[in-house]
């Protein structure tokens, strides 16, 4: 099953989030740290939606952003922390 992932973003700061007819079924949070570098910092997912990958496929809509942007990803968050460390190949962006 396929969700899109959509991005809201202002100056600051911005999220991923994966959204149906119900609401945001999940969301990424990150802060701007200077123009080179987002910090994700929160995680969420609806309790009825784990297990689908929704938090995977936020992290890597957010490195197919960094990678775009020419800019660095710290995760502080635990959940996207563990992603980096379970897939190597998204580690150019830290």
């Amino acid at each position: 099953m396929y969700q899109e992932v959509k991005l809201e973003v202002n100056d600051k700061k911005g999220f991923f989030y994966i959204e149906n007819d119900e609401g945001i079924l999940a969301k990424m949070t990150f802060v701007f740290a200077g123009a080179n570098k987002i910090i994700i910092d929160h995680t969420e997912v609806n309790s009825n939606q784990n297990g689908k990958g929704f938090g995977k496929l936020m992290v890597e809509s957010a490195v197919e952003y960094a990678r775009e942007k020419a800019i660095k990803i710290l995760p502080l968050c635990p959940f996207a922390k563990h992603v980096f460390e379970k897939n190597t190949n998204l580690n150019d962006v830290l």
